[in-house]
């Protein structure tokens, strides 16, 4: 996906308006770029609140910054930044983060960044996209680039391993038929969700853009039992779920990154599994939540 990131975002820098800022992540990749537009490829250092204070600057004489780092290095890191430089000034830009919740656990707890998507919540109208294959990325990319508003991309190294490039609105790839519970995948989650479902009655739908969140597709789809499964803090959409469906009876389960700290290092896929939200993992917590239906 950072590749893909990386000679997307080198082509819109034919764009004047267009600047990339970088805290050394992935400078060695812009380097071709650099060359190019040396005043529009700005590496500020191992400085990631400068970066975004750098970007709301630039935004302010009117170019689309896009910053890019490690999740927690660019949201956690950088929050105060992100809230005053961008938000309190009424200035947009699109933040690129790599890493996801624990592609480099590996690195320790520096390098995780579950809480990302759940701080960028507390932001004014934001746009996120979670992609879940890297051919997803051009053409939410230009989407964002060529908006005004502020909007996050959160890569990652996981993948599914087919792109659904039209799936900012909900899309359903597997239809269970009336009375089934619905099931929302976030971005990388698709594959091991669909494996874990395979024979249950579950209807499963994807999106690769939770903010904003497509209620009006989820109002058409839920009858009465919705299971969501975010690649990130577990819960970070109930509050939507359960705000459009306040007027119906309905029963929801929120699967994610568990919000206590592990204390593991590991690969992905151990924290993937250590999670619960490896294909086991999820039919084990979704055959418990439908048990009563499945009986």
């Amino acid at each position: 996906m950072r590749d893909t990131f990386v000679a997307t975002t080198t082509a819109f820098l034919d764009d004047p308006r267009t600047v990339v800022v970088l805290a050394d992540i992935s400078a060695a990749a812009f380097a071709p770029a650099a060359a190019r537009h040396p005043d529009r490829v700005l590496n500020v250092g191992i400085r990631e609140q400068l970066m975004l204070g750098v970007a709301g600057g630039l935004a302010l004489t009117g170019l689309r910054p896009i910053v890019h780092s490690y999740a927690p290095f660019l949201v956690e890191r950088t929050y105060e930044q992100i809230k005053l430089d961008l938000d309190h000034q009424g200035v947009g830009a699109v933040l690129v983060s790599v890493g996801a919740s624990y592609d480099r656990a590996a690195a320790g707890r520096t390098h995780l960044g579950p809480a990302d998507v759940a701080l960028i919540d507390t932001l004014h109208d934001w746009t996120v996209h979670v992609p879940g294959h890297r051919d997803e990325i051009p053409g939410l990319l230009r989407d964002v680039v060529c908006g005004r508003d502020s909007a996050y991309v959160r890569l990652s190294t996981q993948s599914n391993a087919q792109a659904y490039p039209e799936a900012g609105d909900l899309r359903v790839l597997r239809d269970a038929g009336p009375g089934a519970a619905l099931l929302v995948a976030v971005g990388p989650t698709v594959d091991a969700v669909l494996d874990a479902t395979s024979d249950l009655p579950v209807t499963v739908a994807y999106t690769h853009r939770p903010r904003p969140f497509d209620t009006t597709g989820l109002r058409a789809l839920v009858d009465s039992e919705v299971i969501l499964v975010e690649p990130y803090l577990a819960g970070t959409s109930a509050r939507l779920v359960s705000a459009a469906l306040t007027d119906r009876p309905h029963r929801l389960l929120a699967l994610g990154v568990r919000r206590e700290e592990l204390r593991r290092y590991g690969s992905a896929a151990d924290h993937a599994r250590w999670h619960g939200l490896d294909a086991a993992g999820l039919r084990h917590s979704i055959t418990e939540f439908l048990s009563p239906a499945l009986v």
